[in-house]
């Protein structure tokens, strides 16, 4: 029988130790001419793309089903509870965004996707950190009586997929959230915004109507 994931233990960690980030402090003088203090983790794994990580917003097309789209539920030991996000990793040292995106979709879900657009690099939470990331948007193909494919995962990885109709995203994530999980930003957000849309369509009428 499998254990429950936890955090046995939290100490601090000598910078001599630590093997992905590094706390950095940074003196800056602000808009009325004061100098200050601001501390800052920031990632040791940046490459070459200078882009640290990247998300992979999918949308699953089936011949017979609503658009959907595949969560994945792991634990974070950050914050010691279970997470639901888009997949997402870091990118290697010689790779895009994109070229990352393809690779760490395939590894976390065993699906292929083909990449529809990218965003600019954005700031994953920039009053704690420099780390940034791409949201990589994607489809994924798929066809009638299609088996979900074998997952390639990494050692230590323990990842469940959730496939879920774009349409109920919104519930969904806000029922996630009830039962204990902690929900990703950028994923509530993109949610969040995709039923505002929906909730409030003559706002953005106004918006493309132009004048």
């Amino acid at each position: 029988m499998s254990a429950t994931p936890r955090v046995t233990s939290l100490t601090d960690l000598p910078p001599t130790e630590a093997k992905w980030i590094k706390l950095q402090k940074a003196t800056y003088t602000d808009a009325h001419g004061a100098s200050r203090i601001w501390e800052i983790a920031t990632r040791k794994t940046t490459g070459s793309a200078g882009v640290d990580a990247v998300a992979m917003g999918n949308i699953l097309h089936h011949p017979s089903k609503p658009p959907s789209t595949i969560l994945v539920l792991q634990f974070r030991p950050p914050v010691n509870a279970f997470t639901v996000e888009w997949p997402a990793g870091l990118i290697d040292a010689d790779e895009t965004p994109e070229q990352a995106a393809v690779r760490e979709l395939y590894e976390e879900t065993g699906y292929t996707g083909t990449v529809v657009s990218s965003s600019p690099a954005v700031a994953a939470d920039p009053g704690m950190t420099s780390a940034n990331m791409v949201l990589v948007m994607m489809d994924v193909q798929l066809e009638e009586g299609q088996e979900e494919p074998e997952q390639h995962l990494d050692e230590g990885e323990d990842i469940k997929r959730v496939v879920v109709p774009l349409a109920e995203l919104y519930e969904r994530l806000v029922a996630f959230a009830d039962e204990g999980y902690v929900v990703a930003a950028k994923l509530y957000h993109w949610a969040a915004g995709v039923r505002y849309a929906l909730d409030h369509p003559e706002l953005f009428g106004k918006v493309g109507g132009g004048t």
